[in-house]
């Protein structure tokens, strides 16, 4: 079962272009998997645009957040995942990292996109 992990950029945009991501990723992934944040994303959405929407959204869908007992900057710790995870993120630069591991993007503002998954 892979775990896909929502990167806090991921939630902005997808909330900006009104794309329904529980939807769509069900739509796109044919495997089991489980949806997660980490919690330092969580700390990332402070006084973010939509803020509240986004959180409560995380908890209407009962998104599993991981807790993380690090310094270390969100994108390096999504970087440092092992195992069976895909990152959701719109970020180039920790697309750039992510190379050959699965990733979900957002494409022309509408629809999602999975890369990478055997």
């Amino acid at each position: 079962m892979y775990t896909i992990v929502l990167d806090t950029n991921f939630l902005i945009t997808a909330l900006k272009f009104r794309i329904d991501i529980f939807d769509d990723i069900e739509k796109i992934c044919d495997f089991d998997y489980e949806i997660a944040v980490l919690d330092k994303s969580l700390d990332e959405l402070n006084g973010k645009p939509n803020e509240k929407l986004i959180r409560a959204l995380i908890k209407d869908k009962k998104v599993k957040v991981i807790k993380t007992n690090t310094r270390d900057y969100v994108d390096d710790i999504l970087a440092s995942l092992k195992g069976e995870y895909i990152i959701a993120t719109q970020d180039i630069g920790l697309r750039k990292r992510l190379k050959g591991k699965p990733i979900i993007l957002i494409r022309q503002k509408k629809y999602l996109e999975i890369k990478n998954v055997l």
